[in-house]
């Protein structure tokens, strides 16, 4: 069964090759879509080559809808969005894939349904395919080179889509079962290299030593340091010292 959150359906209109159809399945699945709609795919249906594509997805593909037309596809949306990525002497509101899945979700919250129009490898959708649709999906591509292929295509658009729909986070650390050290304990580090590099002589001029002693407290401080770290930067000026008494 298809999940329960609520999301726009993705329509492939006159898909050409199974491996893309079952790319297009994996790319949606990858980020939670599972509301796909075919529509008079080329090579019949079902397709081995878009099973064997899908991976993981195949899902999808047990669940899709077939159609004969565009018009049944879409029939029970009351917003559709059509991609392409040429100029069609339309005149239609023209997004981007960010703002088109913002749209979406605005939409699908206040109890529409959304739909997106993805067309045939070979050209893309036809002027009376993008007629049926409210607005144009533009991805801001190479103009000498604009072609996405189908699951590219589907893929760029899932993604915009998780973005608007799931909080993420922009940039994150991997603590790897480590803490961040506290400041006391980068303090101490501090102390301890201050103290042993002192006792080397390091600090040198005396008229200098206090602004190095500043500038290297002001290099602990920017150093995002975990507990492990500073175990570790203890244990090297440790080593170091028995090696210089050893000698």
């Amino acid at each position: 069964m298809p999940s329960q959150t609520p999301q726009p359906a993705f329509v492939l209109v006159r898909p050409q090759m199974g491996e893309n159809i079952g790319g297009a399945a994996r790319a949606m699945w990858n980020f939670g879509l599972d509301r796909m709609r075919i529509v008079s795919p080329r090579d019949g249906w079902p397709n081995q080559k878009a099973v064997a594509m899908a991976s993981g997805a195949g899902r999808l593909l047990d669940e899709a809808g077939l159609y004969d037309d565009l018009a049944e596809a879409v029939g029970d949306c009351t917003y559709v969005f059509a991609t392409t990525a040429r100029h069609r002497g339309l005149t239609k509101p023209v997004v981007t894939p960010e703002r088109a899945m913002e749209m979406a979700r605005e939409k699908i919250a206040a109890g529409e349904k959304v739909a997106v129009l993805f067309g045939p490898e070979r050209a893309g959708l036809e002027n009376e395919d993008i007629a049926r649709a409210n607005a144009i999906i533009s991805v801001p591509v190479n103009p000498d080179f604009a072609s996405l292929n189908l699951a590219q295509c589907v893929l760029l658009t899932a993604y915009e889509w998780r973005r608007q729909s799931v909080e993420t986070v922009a940039e994150t650390v991997e603590m790897a079962g480590a803490d961040w050290a506290s400041t006391i304990e980068v303090e101490k580090l501090a102390e301890h290299y201050e103290q042993r590099l002192d006792d080397a002589g390091f600090f040198f001029p005396e008229t200098k030593a206090e602004g190095m002693k500043v500038v290297l407290r002001n290099l602990w401080s920017r150093m995002p340091l975990t507990r492990s770290d500073v175990q570790m930067l203890h244990g090297i000026m440790r080593q170091m010292v028995r090696w210089k008494e050893r000698g």
